[in-house]
C-alpha cells in the first residue's frame, strides 16, 4: 500500500460522521463556539476544517485514491493527526452525557469524528 493509500485509509477510518451529520453539526451553536481562533478571525480553526472536510466529502469522499490531489491528501493527514492526538486525551471517568456537553467532544466533531458514535451502548464508553 502506498503512503497516499495509507493516509486515505486512515482518514476514512477516523472520519465516522456522514456528510449529513457533519453538515448538521456545523450549523450548531456548539460547533461554532469551540476551538482556537487565529488572530483577527471569527471562525475557529476546527470549524473551518469542518467546512473544508464537508467540501471534500461532497466532491470525492470514498473515491478512488488517484482522484485525490496532494492538497486533499495533506488535509486528510492533518485530520487524522488531529483526531488521533485528541482521542488520546479521552475524558475518562465521565458519563456520555458529560462528554457530549464538553468542548473536547465538540471539537472532535468539527473534525468529522463522533467519539461516542463508535459505541453501540451509549452507557458504556471505551
Amino acid at each position: 500500500m502506498s503512503e497516499k493509500e495509507t493516509v486515505i485509509k486512515n482518514f476514512l477510518d477516523v472520519v465516522n460522521m456522514t456528510e449529513d451529520e457533519l453538515a448538521e453539526w456545523l450549523e450548531t451553536e456548539e460547533s461554532n463556539s469551540t476551538g482556537q481562533l487565529k488572530p483577527g478571525q471569527t471562525e475557529s480553526i476546527g470549524h473551518e476544517s469542518g467546512r473544508h472536510l464537508l467540501e471534500l466529502m461532497r466532491c470525492t469522499y470514498g473515491s478512488d485514491p488517484d482522484t485525490y490531489n496532494d492538497e486533499q491528501v495533506a488535509f486528510m493527514r492533518r485530520v487524522v493527526s488531529y483526531c488521533k492526538r485528541h482521542l488520546a486525551q479521552f475524558p475518562r471517568n465521565k458519563t456520555p452525557e458529560d462528554i457530549r456537553a464538553g468542548k473536547w467532544y465538540w471539537s472532535l466533531k468539527n473534525w468529522g469524528h463522533d467519539a461516542l458514535k463508535e459505541s453501540n451502548d451509549e452507557d458504556e464508553v471505551e
